[in-house]
């Protein structure tokens, strides 16, 4: 990749040079030892002066203000932002004050990265900041920050209004946008708080392939490789649903992990082609029992996120306090179409898209029809968190079959602001139902349903082995991260999100 330098990173990169001509390495390979934090000062300065007499310190330059013999400058770390003071005599105690003049005030740009040692005082306006005693140049930024403004006060502030620019080059983002820097805080601490309440059950966290011969587990469109050594077909999973079953039929009682899916369809602000997807199962449990197990880890999920059950979104709040509203798919529909559509066979549902305006395909089978409607008419009505109970079979080829309702699986999804967010079942442990249900399968991808699943003959030998009665759970991470956070796209919450490829 070759790109013409703009004036300022041409300037930028003579400062470099002549930093070194003067003697000073402008990316030293020696350790910095930092003793304390921007944050740290914040919060703790005023009620322990006495701890912050002899603090080290390091972070990027985000504004300087020049005072002639001194100056006042933001250094940012990880934690935040801590205004300094610099003063030349302090510096440069001696005759040669040329470290101040020429170094800190002519070589030095905002994004570059030093260390600094002095102390924490507060200035006469009343803010608490570092007088700086030493000085040192940890890393020259050639490129400049894309927007650093200066109000009438001459305090420096950020904009940055482009998310192409932001999303493609997401460590411009992070330095200029503390709040991104939260936000993916609060996605990692959405995960540590699922990790605890599972850790606290005893469950065990487990890997499994990325890489898998069958892309089963789940009716997506799956990426395709080669492995040439052993000259054979891969695919990069699209689900690990049937690998974690395999580990209950080995064993454990309650296994789960979080791993990176990927489906080659569709991108949208709700969708990306890799994602993190949590699944989870446990032995002698079903889908009433997973219902009320959801409901608990994701009201822990927001009061750990925001002290409450109710979590902004938009103009909306959504409350995740227990219990949530549990309503069939078959009532559902029935509400909000007016149809009843519980006893229609393949050409009644294909008619009834019709009178709904709802586009289909040949390849469409019954199950397809239905997720259709649904996705098309119901969907978008469910704000509040919502359990979609009782699947026809025909959507659910991996999930057991409804104990007293003829034609329905023991499944639901929870949706949450008119999308899903979990999907889980009582799973399907009969080998033999499980054969036929992957061989109906094949006849829809022989109709050309590219989304329906491949058979895997090693899964039904496990389940031929003894599988015992499981509920598993599947919730999307990006989706959940993206509701406990409040931001309108998966784009988001995603440190790099997949984009097109840049022109240069």
């Amino acid at each position: 990749m070759s790109q013409e330098l703009s004036e300022q990173e041409v300037i930028r990169r003579q400062k470099s040079e002549d930093l070194r001509a003067m003697g000073i390495d402008p990316y030293p390979a020696a350790s910095y030892e930092i003793n304390v934090s921007a944050k740290d000062i914040k919060e703790n300065y005023e009620r322990d002066k006495t701890s912050y007499k002899n603090i080290s310190i390091a972070g990027r330059i985000m504004s300087v203000r020049d005072m002639g013999k001194a100056c006042f400058a933001v250094l940012q770390d990880s934690s935040g932002r801590v205004q300094l003071y610099v003063r030349r005599d302090d510096i440069c105690p001696g005759e040669d004050k040329s470290l101040y003049d020429v170094v800190f005030k002519k070589m030095l740009d905002i994004g570059d990265i030093i260390g600094v040692k002095g102390f924490v005082f507060t200035t006469k306006t009343g803010e608490i900041s570092i007088h700086v005693t030493t000085l040192s140049i940890l890393s020259k930024a050639i490129k400049p920050l894309p927007v650093v403004k200066t109000d009438e006060t001459g305090k420096a502030f950020d904009e940055v209004t482009d998310p192409e620019l932001l999303y493609r080059q997401r460590y411009v983002d992070l330095i200029i946008n503390p709040e991104v820097r939260e936000r993916f805080r609060k996605r990692s601490q959405i995960v540590q708080s699922l990790r605890e309440t599972f850790n606290s059950k005893g469950y065990l966290e487990v890997e499994t392939p990325i890489l898998q011969p069958i892309p089963g587990g789940a009716t997506a469109r799956p990426f395709t490789t080669h492995h040439n050594a052993l000259d054979i077909p891969l695919y990069l999973r699209i689900a690990n649903e049937l690998y974690l079953k395999r580990l209950i039929v080995g064993g454990y009682e309650g296994v789960y992990e979080f791993a990176k899916d990927f489906r080659n369809e569709g991108m949208d602000r709700t969708h990306n082609p890799e994602f993190t997807v949590l699944e989870i199962y446990v032995a002698y449990k079903d889908y009433n029992w997973m219902m009320d197990f959801t409901e608990e880890m994701l009201e822990k999920v927001a009061h750990d996120l925001h002290g409450d059950s109710k979590v902004p979104l938009g103009d909306k709040i959504i409350d995740f306090q227990r219990p949530f509203k549990r309503i069939t798919m078959y009532d559902s529909i029935k509400e909000h179409t007016g149809i009843d559509i519980s006893a229609m066979d393949e050409a009644g549902l294909r008619e009834t898209c019709k009178q709904l305006g709802i586009h289909t395909e040949a390849s469409m089978g019954k199950g397809k029809l239905i997720d259709e409607i649904f996705g098309e008419k119901c969907e978008a009505h469910y704000i509040q968190p919502t359990f979609i109970t009782d699947y026809p079979i025909e959507m659910s080829p991996l999930c057991k079959k409804h104990r007293s309702k003829e034609g329905l699986v023991e499944r639901f999804e929870l949706m949450v602001n008119g999308k899903e967010m979990a999907n889980a079942y009582s799973e399907l442990n009969d080998p033999i139902d499980q054969r036929a249900r992957f061989e109906e399968q094949v006849k829809l991808m022989e109709r050309g349903d590219k989304e329906a699943m491949y058979i895997d003959y090693d899964f039904l030998r496990a389940l031929e082995y003894g599988m015992p009665p499981t509920s598993g759970m599947g919730i999307g991470i990006d989706r959940l991260a993206m509701i406990m956070t409040n931001v309108p796209s998966i784009q988001d919450v995603l440190f790099f999100p997949q984009m097109r490829p840049e022109v240069l």
